[in-house]
């Protein structure tokens, strides 16, 4: 039955379906619910991203120096009650948030901001006396209209890595997350405040330039290593802006003209990370069209697929790519208002074969769904479930199938048992067939559903009256799927 051949269908059976709730300014949260009308939201909002065949959301949990759960590091985020940063909601928005997720089989990647301190129209007088940079207002620099961690310090390098590491250690997240924001955006006539710190630490570095890519770097080996001593198969990934380097900079860069890059300005030089295997997915935000001569979408995405297959030296890296649905129906870009733009970005994905999946930016456009854009989604191109793609670099070994299956038929519903004797899944992966033998386990359309592990039973509502052939699999901590699965056969 495992042919090893993927099925004639076009739905892939793994894919990265994942949706950025940003918390930063409320953007995709109200603040103010008590637990109550949180928990509530958190149902509805997951309820439906599983409707929508999503399989991961990316939950901002530090969107500055602050924590959206309960933090001995960093005080409560302004974000979650509506008022003054250190607010205690009464409850714990990231762990309701998981086990929710978990519940409808969902992943959950913790999406962090390193040295962010404050946003614009903030001042040092709006963070709470625990903050971090109230603490120690020596590591922090002010740029423009906010204020930053600085890089270059040692001592910010050991707290962000410490922050890190309490969500792996209280969390049973599948990912830490970062996005675009290392060193700021550059601000025209303004150099960054750190020319001290480099006279202190970067006598070794030919420029400030290099030494301060080599900081970031250093952040990110740093912090993919404490979390893999921690739990092996928590991931790593980052999603950067979209382009590199521009090729008039370098002839190994894109045919773009950016006016800014992650190398030159951001100093964030995604090209080591891959080299090093110090990250385990990238999702460069290619949010341009297809038309967009600057930064044109099919050419940025055959640039990051050769850097994934040219570049990934220690081990694979995921390629998966961030959509922009925040542009369409409403961009300069006249190519935005073809509602098809966006999900044929994602036919040129799977068509590309290197990029497996995308996140969307961000949770508010799905229900905003301009043109109808995300009911083609749901309509033509997330049609079927979706397992997250596998990391088995983090740990090959197959899990074994569940131990015994059982299930029964009653009152127009089929109730299966599930039992896993030897703990090796981390997930289930349930499949359901017409008649007495099992079909294609390649192909998505025979999966009815995902389960963590922790769920020993599961109910489905066949289309009618029949026998049907239930196989489960068994998922491990990496995504790797049992070679067989354990079958029962239910006349309903």
């Amino acid at each position: 039955m495992w042919a090893g051949q993927a099925s004639a269908s076009a739905q892939p059976k793994h894919e990265m379906r994942a949706a950025w709730i940003a918390t930063v300014q409320n953007i995709d949260m109200k603040a103010g619910m008590d637990k109550a009308a949180y928990t509530s939201w958190v149902q509805s909002t997951l309820d439906d991203l599983k409707e929508r065949k999503f399989n991961t959301v990316i939950y901002q949990v530090k969107p500055t120096v602050d924590a959206l759960y309960p933090s001995d590091l960093a005080p409560w985020s302004k974000y979650i009650t509506g008022k003054a940063q250190g607010t205690d909601p009464g409850y714990d928005p990231l762990g309701i948030m998981l086990e929710e997720a978990h519940k409808r089989g969902i992943e959950l990647h913790a999406w962090v901001n390193p040295y962010r301190v404050t946003m614009p129209g903030m001042t040092l007088d709006d963070l709470d006396p625990g903050n971090v940079a109230k603490l120690h207002p020596d590591w922090v620099l002010k740029y423009g209209s906010q204020y930053y961690l600085d890089p270059g310090l040692p001592e910010v390098q050991e707290y962000l890595i410490e922050t890190v590491e309490e969500l792996v250690a209280n969390y049973d997240i599948e990912a830490v997350h970062m996005d675009d924001y290392f060193y700021p955006y550059k601000i025209a006539g303004q150099n960054f405040p750190d020319q001290a710190t480099y006279e202190k630490y970067g006598k070794d570095f030919d420029s400030i330039e290099d030494w301060r890519r080599n900081n970031v770097d250093v952040l990110v080996k740093d912090i993919n290593t404490s979390i893999k001593d921690m739990k092996e198969w928590v991931q790593f990934g980052i999603s950067p802006f979209g382009v590199w380097r521009n090729i008039a900079k370098d002839p190994t860069g894109s045919e773009t003209t950016a006016g800014q890059t992650n190398y030159d300005d951001l100093y964030a030089d995604t090209r080591q990370w891959i080299k090093d295997g110090s990250i385990d997915y990238i999702t460069p935000q290619i949010y341009w069209s297809r038309d967009f001569a600057a930064a044109n979408y099919s050419i940025l995405l055959d640039w990051w697929s050769n850097e994934v297959t040219e570049y990934a030296y220690e081990h694979p890296v995921h390629l998966y790519i961030g959509t922009a649905d925040y542009k369409v129906g409403d961009n300069f870009d006249q190519q935005w208002y073809d509602p098809y733009e966006l999900p044929e970005q994602i036919l040129d994905n799977r068509e590309n074969g290197t990029a497996k999946g995308q996140m969307h930016f961000s949770l508010q456009q799905l229900y905003n769904n301009r043109l109808g854009y995300a009911d083609i989604l749901k309509e033509e191109i997330y049609t079927e479930t979706a397992l997250t793609p596998p990391t088995p670099w983090n740990n090959r070994e197959l899990p074994k199938k569940p131990t015994k299956v059982k299930g029964k038929s009653k009152h127009g519903s089929v109730k299966l048992e599930i039992e896993d004797k030897k703990h090796t899944a981390r997930k289930f992966v349930i499949y359901r067939f017409d008649g007495p033998r099992e079909g294609d386990y390649n192909d998505p359309a025979n999966i009815i559903d995902v389960v963590y592990a922790d769920e020993d039973s599961y109910t489905d509502v066949p289309p009618g009256k029949g026998l049907y052939t239930y196989g489960v699999t068994s998922v491990s901590d990496t995504g790797l799927e049992s070679r067989d699965a354990k079958t029962v056969r239910i006349k309903h």
